[in-house]
């Protein structure tokens, strides 16, 4: 217990409940089954902060001496490290899957849904936010959803998860965006029009580590 508890205590992700990235991280170690101290970061470009992370983003993550930042960075270390504990989301082999998912995540599917979600979401909350824009909306839900037109081809093809058969690291570094997409009906409705999507989602959304995820988070309405 002394031991664990001590593990646990040299175990920090900095960030906040609300950032997407930082519950990426947190979903990652729900699932690996790791204690771990969430330390609420109200000003990321403090002097004590950007001793941390000197880009001034979240989330951040100790891990006794280690120091990491960037989400995908932080999420392969922790899958890799802690290989054994929880559920292992590395392929013993080499996995074409695994890697080409983990790229398209960062560089197509993240980049899309997170530019329709500011604007549905985000924009309006600001000061002096605006209504969104009808035709500004159109044109980034269509991004999203040729995006997930790949998606929907690829879980059709005989893949229960991104990587194959396994749930992997690739499906948990959607879960945070997917989850923000789901309580935005404009998003949502991309998801629902596409079966083998929606179908994906429902699975990996009812896992327990991802209950316990979620339970955590202090949300608004959607």
């Amino acid at each position: 217990m002394a031991e664990a508890a001590a593990a646990a205590s040299t175990r920090k992700l900095y960030g906040y409940e609300l950032s997407s990235n930082s519950v990426r991280i947190a979903a990652l170690l729900n699932e690996k089954g790791l204690d771990y101290e969430l330390v609420d970061v109200d000003d990321t470009k403090a002097p004590e902060f950007l001793a941390i992370n000197p880009l001034g983003q979240v989330p951040a993550f100790q891990d006794g001496d280690d120091i990491l930042f960037e989400s995908r960075a932080i999420s392969r270390y922790i899958a890799a490290k802690y290989r054994s504990s929880g559920t292992d989301l590395l392929p013993a082999a080499p996995s074409a899957k695994l890697e080409v998912w983990l790229e398209v995540e960062s560089h197509h599917f993240y980049p899309a849904v997170a530019d329709l979600v500011y604007e549905l979401r985000v924009r309006p909350r600001l000061p002096g936010g605006a209504a969104p824009d009808p035709a500004v909306v159109d044109a980034l839900a269509r991004k999203v959803a040729d995006v997930l037109d790949v998606y929907d081809a690829h879980l059709a093809a005989g893949n229960r998860y991104l990587a194959g058969d396994a749930f992997t690291l690739a499906d948990v570094n959607h879960m945070a965006q997917l989850f923000v997409m789901s309580r935005t009906p404009r998003a949502a409705e991309l998801v629902a029009a596409r079966p083998n999507v929606q179908a994906w989602w429902d699975e990996i959304s009812a896992r327990p580590a991802w209950k316990k995820t979620v339970a955590a988070l202090p949300l608004p309405p959607a």
